[in-house]
C-alpha cells in the first residue's frame, strides 16, 4: 500500500516540479550530487572514486545512499535514508533526503542499474538542473540525459563521468 501511494506522490510530483533544467557545461558547473542505493563493498568504492574525480575537477559534491534492509552502511561515509523512512502515506520523511531533493545541483548522478521507486521519487522532487541516469524504458521524465549502458556500475560511472564532461 505504501508503493502505491508512493507512486501517486512521485507521479504528482513530476507534474508539478517546475524547476529549471538545462544541462550546464561540465567546466562551469559547481555542484554535483550523486544518489545511489547500496549494494556492495564494490559499488561504495566505486562512488567513492567517483567522487574523487568529481573534486578533483573542483565540483562540490554531495552523496546520499538509500540503505535497503539487511545491507551494510560501508563506513557511514554518506548520508543516507531507507525504507523505515517512508510513511503508510507514501512520503519519505527523512532530513537528509528531503535536504538533498532540495539542493539545485548542476548535476545530479543517480547510480544503479535498476531503478528503485524511492529514488525515483527524489528525482521527481530534485531542484537539480540536470539530472543523469541509466537509460529504463517508462523512466524518462525523471532524466535529462540518459546513459544506455548494460554492463557494470563501475562502467555506468565511466560513461556518466566520460559523456557529462564533454558537455559543452
Amino acid at each position: 500500500m505504501k508503493l502505491t501511494f508512493l507512486k501517486w506522490r512521485t507521479q504528482s510530483a513530476l507534474r508539478k516540479n517546475n524547476s529549471l533544467r538545462a544541462s550546464t557545461p561540465y567546466k562551469k558547473s559547481n555542484s554535483v550530487g550523486i544518489i545511489f542505493s547500496v549494494e556492495d563493498r564494490q559499488k561504495h568504492d566505486d562512488i567513492k572514486e567517483f567522487v574523487k574525480h568529481l573534486e578533483q575537477d573542483g565540483k562540490q559534491v554531495k552523496v546520499l545512499e538509500f540503505l535497503p534492509k539487511k545491507k551494510e552502511n560501508y563506513e557511514f561515509l554518506f548520508d543516507f535514508f531507507t525504507v523505515q523512512d517512508l510513511t503508510f502515506w507514501g512520503k519519505i520523511e527523512n532530513s537528509h533526503a528531503g535536504n538533498f531533493s532540495e539542493l539545485p545541483f548542476d548535476y545530479l548522478f543517480y547510480v544503479d542499474n535498476e531503478h528503485n521507486p524511492l529514488v525515483l521519487d527524489l528525482l521527481a522532487r530534485s531542484k537539480a538542473h540536470c539530472r543523469v541516469g541509466k537509460r529504463q524504458e517508462g523512466n524518462e521524465a525523471y532524466f535529462e540525459f540518459m546513459i544506455d549502458h548494460n554492463g557494470t556500475v563501475k562502467g555506468l560511472i565511466e560513461n556518466m563521468y566520460k559523456y557529462t564532461k564533454q558537455l559543452k
